[in-house]
């Protein structure tokens, strides 16, 4: 009896759209598949190496013996190699054994790989992801929400490093995590996490944006089936899951997609297009058919199989520029000389219009830093069609501002002022993210001028000033209380900081600003478009005062943020509003519940008669040190 029996998954339509780049559910087709053939258990093996001049599966089945289980060459040229082979079962050890063109022998682990080895070691692993979900009410009411406006209030987690046991020397498992993580993030009142990438990776403190098991959640902390469950639990506890996706680079590490088939298979043969001059690692070959069928199929994977409620696209910036981070003759240009890389804006957008075409109730989030037009945009429009993007602009000139002594603001009020001038052309998200809390940045809290009390003041004003700003936000784990180191993997976070009243007041702050944000209408019902947004006064440079209006969509969705960001009441404060009657306060970021001075207004206001700000009434306000204060009308 043959050792490998010739079977295959694939069709001549399969083979067609994998080689027209429009296979977008590859995992069905390539990688290891448990399969009975008249009734004997087994595996089915494909791969794409189309330049090797041989294949065979090595695995703990048979003592890694090179060409005890050689596949076979499909007949129609595309480069797949397939056969089943007997007696291989869930949880066996594998890897591709491979002969180049020029005989060299290399081994490469899975591309497609359900579950690897716990890196250091390398192997792929036979699996499934086989799954009874438990998830289907937050699964129907992402769909009967699909397209409407919705808060969005992102908690940016490492899975790693959010919380650590044994005295900090071990990552919580999938398991213990859902046990933990989901009460919480709920109990703050965050709308999503946000993963930083869980998919396998050799090298931790890559964070695991140096990946080499796409369509694998690493086995540092379980079986794939146990992040479903973690998966499901947040679902079950009312919070979707973002997970980051890194289709701009791979490590070049010998077991992964680097030289897969001792050639440039996946990334581009030339270093000045392959090789990423900032992580040293390579870069996808765009404009290759069968390279955008895997990463395509690879997103909706994740969607499919996993129930991700969308995808944030790292380093965009990164794959859309060819010239990104290079020296003149570093880099080719494109057909028409300029710096745009066009493979790459094609697959982009073919990625988005294919993932909102299948799951049109997912979002997918650009990490992208440049003024690139139309990010998240509709491709027919011209855009690249995503649904969100960081507003990268806004959180550099935002944390420049506040870095600044207090005294010094009224020279840098366009910092705080600038992000309303373009806040529309993009449906952005707010970041303050992992980025801003290492490589020698240290903590948030660490960057806000003052002693103790200024430095938490600020830090309050400062989320006032986010939630209240139109856009969706994002805030790294360990923010929403005051974490005073910069982050750590090893080390994780300063729980034990809550139990101080200044961290468990910033901690209060964050919930009840994710509980305005969610429940004000007024603050994301138009939080994308310009008519949801009014200046009062951008211009009190002197005081470093700004005040303006949110609106919702019917005139009685509306609230009004007056901003202080010095540490000096300003009495009688005299602000424009847009209704005259009574005003009251629903936010005060100083107030004593979450470590303030308490200095704020417990009674309702009443407009006066008069213009002001070119309103024909006005309220006068005593404005609280290092503040925001949110007020609404009051309807009888």
């Amino acid at each position: 009896m043959e050792k490998v029996r010739p079977h295959s998954l694939l069709t001549d339509y399969d083979i067609f759209l994998f080689r027209s780049g429009k296979h977008y559910r590859l995992y069905d087709r390539l990688g290891s598949h448990l399969l009975e053939l008249d009734g004997e258990p087994g595996t089915y093996f494909a791969l794409w190496a189309p330049n090797a001049q041989g294949v065979s599966v090595i695995g703990n089945f048979n003592f890694w013996t090179p060409g005890e289980h050689n596949l076979h060459a499909r007949w129609d040229s595309s480069g797949i190699w397939e056969g089943w082979i007997p007696g291989v079962h869930k949880g066996d050890l594998y890897k591709f054994h491979l002969r180049t063109a020029e005989g060299e022998a290399i081994e490469k682990g899975d591309p497609f790989a359900l579950f690897w080895e716990i890196p250091p070691r390398t192997a792929s692993i036979v699996w499934d992801t086989w799954y009874e979900w438990k998830d289907q009410e937050w699964m129907d009411r992402r769909k009967s929400l699909a397209g409407q406006p919705q808060p969005f209030s992102v908690y940016e987690v490492h899975l790693g490093s959010w919380k650590k046991r044994r005295q900090g020397e071990e990552s919580l498992s999938y398991r213990e995590l859902a046990e933990e993580l989901p009460g919480y993030v709920a109990e703050q009142g965050f709308t999503h996490v946000e993963f930083m990438p869980v998919m396998e990776h050799p090298f931790f403190p890559s964070w695991g944006y140096q990946i080499t098991g796409y369509f694998a959640p690493s086995s540092r902390f379980g079986t794939p089936q146990d992040f479903m469950h973690l998966l499901e639990r947040l679902h079950q506890a009312g919070i979707g899951v973002i997970l980051d996706w890194v289709p701009s680079h791979f490590p070049t590490d010998s077991h992964g997609l680097a030289r897969f088939d001792g050639t440039h298979l996946y990334e581009h043969a030339d270093p000045r297009k392959g090789f990423h001059p900032d992580w040293k690692s390579a870069i996808f070959n765009y404009g290759r058919n069968e390279v955008k069928s895997f990463l395509i199929s690879n997103a909706l994977f994740w969607l499919d199989r996993y129930h991700a409620d969308g995808l944030r696209v790292d380093a965009v910036a990164s794959m859309i520029y060819l010239d990104y981070s290079r020296e003149e003759g570093e880099w080719i240009p494109n057909k028409y000389g300029g710096n745009e890389n066009l493979e790459a804006i094609d697959f982009l957008r073919e990625f988005n219009e294919m993932v909102y075409l299948e799951f049109p109730d997912v979002i997918t989030i650009a990490e992208e830093s440049t003024a690139w037009t139309g990010v998240s945009r509709p491709t027919y429009q011209g855009g690249l069609g995503f649904g969100q993007k960081w507003m990268m602009g806004w959180m550099h000139d935002t944390l420049n501002y506040f870095r600044n002594d207090p005294v010094h603001r009224k020279y840098h009020h366009n910092e705080i002022t600038f992000s309303l001038v373009y806040a529309f052309t993009e449906n952005f998200m707010l970041p303050l993210s992992h980025d801003e809390v290492v490589h020698g940045k240290g903590a948030l809290i660490q960057r806000m001028p003052g002693d103790e009390w200024q430095r938490f003041a600020n830090m309050r004003a400062l989320f006032g000033y986010m939630f209240t700003h139109p856009g969706s936000k994002l805030l790294f784990m360990g923010g929403e209380f005051g974490q005073t180191s910069e982050w750590s993997m090893e080390q994780g976070l300063l729980w034990w900081l809550t139990q101080y009243e200044y961290h468990s007041g910033l901690q209060q702050l964050v919930k009840d600003l994710n509980g305005l944000y969610r429940e004000r209408k007024a603050l994301y019902e138009q939080q994308f478009e310009h008519w949801g947004f009014e200046w009062i006064d951008l211009g009190d440079f002197e005081n470093s005062v700004i005040s303006y209006v949110r609106r919702g969509k019917k005139p009685a969705d509306v609230l009004i943020a007056v901003c202080n960001f010095t540490p000096v009441v300003r009495k009688e404060y005299t602000i424009g509003v847009p209704r005259a009657g009574r005003w009251r306060e629903v936010l005060n970021t100083d107030a004593k519940i979450y470590g303030g001075s308490g200095y704020h207004h417990l009674e309702e206001r009443h407009t006066r008669a008069g213009e002001w700000h070119g309103r024909p009434q006005h309220l006068l306000l005593d404005l609280p040190p290092l503040a925001v204060v949110v007020l609404e009308p009051v309807f009888d």
